[in-house]
Parts: C-alpha cells; sequence; structure tokens
C-alpha cells in the first residue's frame, strides 16, 4: 500500500507544480464534498446506489427505490432530518460521481479496495462479501480453471474484473457496464458463466431456476467489506456516517434490513450473519 500512496502523492504533487493559477477560496471549496450542516442546509441529501442490482438496490415496478444499500439510506436521511434523492449509478462510475461530487454519498455494494481508498473515503463496513459465479445447472462450474479458455460475463469496474484480470488471464471476459445487460448476455447464452458479489449471483440463481452457483464458485477470493463512500477529504460527512453505524448497531439495524429486504430472497433458512455487519465490526 505503501508504494501505491506514494505513486498517488507524487502524481498529486506534480500537478500542483504544474498548475499555474492558484485556486480561489471557492475554487477549493469546491473540490470538498458538502458537510453534514450544508447538507441539512439544502434539506436534501444525494446518493448514488445501484437501479438494477436486486435486491442490494434497484427500482421495482412502481419506480421506487428499493433494496438492502435503499433501506440503510433511507434511514440516513430520516436521522439527517432530510429527504433523499437516488442517483442511479453503474459499477463503473462510483468513484466518478464522488470526485465530481454529483452525489454526497455512494451506497451501492462499494466493496473497499486499497486503489479506491486512494480517490474515495470509506465509511465503516455495513456487510461483507466474496466473488461467486454463477452458470447454467446443464454446464455447472465449481471451478474457476473450467472456464478457462471459455467466456466470463463480468461488469465493468468491478472486483470481478479485476479478480479474473490478474489470477485468470486465460478465462475471456464478456464486460458490460450495466448489470441488466450483463444477466441478459447469461441468458441468451453469450457467455459462459457471470461473476459478481456471492450474495448477488446466489439470489440470482434462486429466481432463475436453470442456472445455479455451484460448490466451489460460492466464495471466491478473499471476504471483503461493503462500504459506504463520501468524497476524499469530507471528514464531516464520513465522521457523521461512521457515528450513524456504529449507534445503529445497537438496535441491530443491518439484521432488522436483512429481514425487509433480503429474508424473501434467501430463505427462512439463510444465515444473516453470513452477510451483515454490525457497528462497522467485521
Amino acid at each position: 500500500m505503501s508504494t501505491i500512496f506514494s505513486t498517488f502523492t507524487k502524481t498529486i504533487a506534480l500537478a500542483l507544480a504544474l498548475s499555474t493559477i492558484a485556486l480561489s477560496p471557492i475554487a477549493a471549496k469546491s473540490k470538498t464534498g458538502r458537510t453534514v450542516k450544508e447538507i441539512q442546509k439544502s434539506k436534501t441529501i444525494k446518493i448514488a446506489v445501484f437501479s438494477d442490482k436486486k435486491p442490494f438496490g434497484y427500482v421495482d415496478e412502481n419506480g421506487e427505490y428499493q433494496g438492502y444499500d435503499v433501506y440503510f439510506g433511507n434511514r440516513i436521511a430520516k436521522d439527517l432530518g432530510v429527504k433523499v434523492k437516488y442517483v442511479p449509478v453503474e459499477a463503473a462510475s462510483r468513484v466518478e460521481v464522488l470526485t465530481t461530487g454529483k452525489v454526497d454519498l455512494v451506497l451501492a455494494n462499494f466493496t473497499v479496495t486499497e486503489e479506491r481508498a486512494q480517490k474515495v473515503d470509506f465509511a465503516l463496513p455495513y456487510m461483507k462479501v466474496a466473488l461467486g459465479i454463477v452458470s447454467p445447472k446443464s454446464a455447472l462450474i465449481t471451478d474457476p480453471a473450467q472456464l478457462n479458455g471459455k467466456t466470463l460475463i463480468i461488469a465493468k469496474g468491478t472486483t470481478a474484473e479485476s479478480y479474473f484480470s490478474k489470477n485468470y488471464p486465460e478465462i475471456k471476459l464478456l464486460k458490460f457496464d450495466q448489470y441488466s445487460e450483463a444477466y441478459n448476455a447469461l441468458l441468451d447464452g453469450r457467455g459462459d458463466a457471470l461473476s459478481t458479489d456471492n450474495t448477488e449471483v446466489l439470489a440470482w440463481a434462486i429466481e432463475n431456476p436453470a442456472f445455479a452457483v455451484g460448490a466451489g464458485a460460492d466464495s471466491i477470493g478473499s471476504l471483503d467489506a461493503i462500504a459506504g463512500a463520501v468524497q476524499k477529504g469530507n471528514k464531516d460527512l464520513l465522521n457523521w456516517i461512521n457515528n450513524e453505524i456504529v449507534s445503529l448497531a445497537k438496535e441491530n439495524f443491518f439484521h432488522a434490513d436483512y429481514e425487509a429486504t433480503l429474508r424473501a430472497v434467501y430463505g427462512k433458512d439463510s444465515d444473516a450473519d453470513s452477510l451483515v455487519v454490525e457497528g462497522g465490526k467485521l
């Protein structure tokens, strides 16, 4: 991580050295995300979520945002005393919507990585995941090596893209911007399997009985943390979110979130503790 940080620091220093125009106080302020008071004064918090990643962030038949991430977003807005404006985001754009100030917060199944942490500030985790692979039952994948020379469908800008690019170079990656496009490609037979968070592929397979997540393909790579993210340097909002997560643990909030949004998907015998993180403690 020190090498990554050093490279990042040198890049920033070079950019500043080449700049011939000093930032005005107004321009400098525009580089920092809105504070809690500014959000409350505006009466609205802007939160980026997925619109097509059921059951974590999606738009239902009534045009309303639903899901595990949205449930949390609704509570944040309530405790801030503001309304919430959900902004649909693609996986590859999660960093950009923060750095450009389009949203205050990202709650979009955002896996914490060292590379991303150089560009955004992650809050305490509220979920944990690994990667999974879903494939047709007629040609079930139980080991990633079975996909060597075959086509794996993934969404751009995800941990699945980086993991398989690095560890399985012989697998052909078919990449899409949106999860809905990726799953349609699997249904159409344009790939041999699809990989993303195991929590999602397991849920999708339940709704699509011709497909399954094979034993051995249900927990690939490391166990990762899922967390909300704010614009780099926005310590005011970051501290508020972290304090909120710690406080919500007193009421087992994320277990309630699981019951409200995920229990019906994973089934009555599913283990909430395999996914839920309370109080930011993995």
